[in-house]
């Protein structure tokens, strides 16, 4: 009998606790859903990580977004410097794991790849307890004809989980560190970049 009356306060404890974290959550939610539909009136399209990437680029960047979100292999073209006209695919990774989202027969010039922090070794192995918040840690830009030429020349597979090289990364970027000569970040950029630094 006093083990049954204890299984049942047991019982009752844990739909209590569980009822709490529910409630918790669905509150999060409600303040999460309403900050989302501002960034949605902001950046004029669904919130997400892609589309926040391409609001900043268009932005920062200077590149002048397709009307319409599903062209296929591009975002738009950039409209200044010495890349005007140009196409290219911004891509937007909250943690940098040396993955790109690649589609070898897009019609582009360039990839513009915004990432967070760099992986841990524990967060390859599970994601669990590790949190993903959009900021921008490097900005990253690639000419798309030379990577698919080197990436087609390993004989990597190429798709949405494409593996790029550590080299190949470091000689894109072109913040925090100008690596890459074919964009100068001048200073406005840079500080306008740094407003999304992870601290």
């Amino acid at each position: 009998m006093r083990a049954d009356v204890s299984r049942l306060c047991q019982s009752v404890a844990m739909d209590q606790r569980e009822d709490a974290e529910l409630a918790e959550l669905a509150a999060l939610l409600r303040e999460r859903n309403a900050i989302d539909a501002r960034i949605g009136r902001l950046v004029d399209r669904p919130v997400n990580t892609g589309s926040i990437g391409e609001w900043i680029a268009a932005r920062i960047f200077d590149v002048e977004l397709e009307t319409a979100a599903n062209i296929a292999g591009y975002d738009g073209h950039f409209t200044t410097g010495a890349l005007a006209g140009q196409t290219v695919n911004v891509k937007a990774y909250t943690k940098h794991e040396g993955m790109l989202a690649i589609n070898p027969n897009a019609p582009l010039d360039y990839y513009l790849v915004f990432t967070g922090p760099k992986s841990t070794a524990s967060e390859l192995i599970s994601t669990r307890g590790s949190l993903r918040p959009f900021c921008i840690n490097a900005v990253y830009l690639f000419n798309a004809d030379q990577l698919h030429r080197e990436l087609s020349e390993r004989g990597v597979k190429v798709g949405d989980a494409t593996s790029v090289r550590r080299a190949q990364w470091e000689a894109a970027e072109i913040y925090p560190r100008a690596n890459n000569p074919l964009w100068t970040v001048s200073d406005a950029q840079r500080r306008q970049l740094e407003m999304f630094d992870c601290g």
